[in-house]
């Protein structure tokens, strides 16, 4: 990775490779797609949907949608795991807007409190942002994604980062600067595709 948090020319080849391979029908490289972001599609579609077996399905939807699109992969619109996630985003929602609600007595207090509960079609939103941010971390240097870490998950303050780590109060608010800055430019290049 650069010092402005650009993708690396290896990172870059592999994309170039997998996406010829898709053209391709290679299947090797949709195997090397589920290899890297099945779990993180099961996660997303299990935690959107709260049902196992309806996942699996959907999981199994979700790759095959790929491999049918996949010689459609424009690398220059969207990295590898967006272009999946939002796969999986929208067969998430047209999965939960064709459940049929059950029967609820609205004057049972315990079936009022269903209603009352976010539209489980935006979930997948927030699930999504939530997994890109977690794969932009990633792209960060160590140190500096488990100060962001430390910092937005855990809600530690400044202070109580640099007591936990030993590092100069200091040296983490530097750290944390430098991270934001490289977040926010690879936000800003996905967001340009």
């Amino acid at each position: 990775m650069s010092e402005m948090g650009t993708t690396t020319p290896i990172e870059d080849e592999r994309t170039l490779r997998i996406s010829r391979g898709l053209r391709r029908r290679d299947e090797s490289a949709l195997a090397e797609l589920h290899r890297d972001h099945g779990r993180a599609v099961m996660n997303y579609v299990l935690r959107a949907t709260g049902d196992s077996a309806t996942a699996e399905d959907l999981h199994q939807e979700i790759f095959l949608e790929v491999w049918r699109r996949g010689p459609q992969y424009d690398p220059g619109r969207a990295a590898l795991s967006t272009w999946i996630m939002l796969i999986a985003r929208s067969r998430t929602i047209d999965h939960l807007r064709k459940r049929i609600p059950e029967p609820r007595d609205p004057t049972d207090p315990v079936a009022g409190a269903v209603f009352e509960r976010e539209d489980p079609a935006g979930a997948p939103d927030a699930a999504i942002e939530g997994w890109r941010m977690a794969a932009l971390l990633g792209r960060l240097p160590e140190d500096e994604a488990a100060l962001l870490r430390m910092r937005f998950h855990e809600e530690l303050s400044q202070t109580e980062i640099a007591e936990r780590t030993g590092v100069p109060l200091g040296t983490v608010k530097t750290r944390m600067i430098r991270a934001l800055r490289r977040l926010r430019t690879m936000i800003e290049e996905e967001d340009r595709r």
